[in-house]
């Protein structure tokens, strides 16, 4: 009997608290947020959903602009080119879709699936007959202005998952992909340059080039590269590539340390991911900041 009794007053108390909680309506988004807030602090929620729900409101005050990808760091393929002249790209980059771009850079021909591309790597003979053009599926273009929660409901309808973005006065300003959206709202989403295995923090490429895990102590960088980085202010490889941006990274940003490129291939909101290092002895032409 008093277990029974106890268990009916836990139940109760607990329907109490969300009762509670939704006795009066939030008049604006920051009241619903710190009602939420509340919610989890009292373990109604955990943080994960609280951190969806924030993600949620965000997307809806947030416009194209704030995440696009910029023209700078756009794949894109001319639609004169020649495959024997993108494929090598596309091999490189791993993307699934492509921007396709006529001789005017803002002129948009459509998007081109890296799929549709197998036949040539196949049958290498069916290069000589291929047309770009008859590849090509239709481009969604949108205003730098549109809303983020506008544009995901525009994703869902028309299947699309990639949007070209153009400037006021039409030009192209990037491309902004249902990715991009999504991670505003639950945060990264492992991609196709993520390493799953736990297990190693440094993983050698095929090209001579290596994957390194931003969190890679640099005591572990310098023995396996014969570097001599400190780690009196840093204690990660990422610590010190983020301190000579002076700022956190975008994605495929790069920057020379010693004798070495690193390149940005993931990043959050918060801090750097994972990198991509190339000996500097076969980096051609690069920028720095020094």
């Amino acid at each position: 009997m008093s277990d029974d009794f106890s268990d009916s007053g836990t139940s109760r108390s607990w329907l109490e608290r969300v009762g509670q909680f939704f006795s009066s309506t939030p008049a604006t988004r920051e009241e619903l947020l710190e009602l939420m807030r509340s919610m989890r602090d009292s373990d109604v929620i955990d943080g994960d959903t609280l951190g969806i729900i924030e993600g949620a409101v965000g997307v809806s005050e947030m416009q194209v602009r704030e995440i696009l990808i910029p023209r700078s760091q756009m794949v894109s393929i001319r639609a004169s080119s020649d495959p024997r002249d993108f494929l090598p790209t596309i091999i490189e980059c791993a993307h699934s879709r492509f921007p396709v771009l006529g001789d005017d850079p803002d002129e948009v021909i459509g998007i081109l699936l890296a799929k549709d591309l197998l036949p040539l790597i196949l049958e290498p003979a069916r290069m000589e007959r291929f047309a770009i053009k008859d590849h090509v599926r239709s481009a969604m273009v949108v205003p730098e202005s549109k809303r983020l929660d506008s544009l995901l409901r525009e994703f869902r309808i028309t299947k699309n998952h990639m949007a070209l973005v153009v400037n006021e006065y039409g030009g192209i300003a990037g491309l902004v992909t249902i990715e991009d959206v999504l991670e505003q709202i639950v945060g990264e989403i492992e991609d196709e340059h993520d390493i799953e295995d736990d297990d190693y923090l440094i993983k050698d490429l095929e090209s001579g080039d290596y994957t390194v895990k931003a969190l890679t102590p640099i005591d572990e960088f310098n023995e396996h590269f014969k570097t001599g980085f400190s780690d009196e202010e840093f204690d990660t490889i990422g610590g010190l590539v983020m301190q000579k941006f002076g700022r956190l990274p975008d994605r495929d940003e790069s920057v020379l340390l010693g004798r070495f490129q690193f390149t940005v291939l993931s990043a959050d909101g918060r801090t750097i991911r994972l990198l991509r290092v190339t000996p500097r002895e076969s980096v051609d032409d690069v920028v720095t900041d020094d």
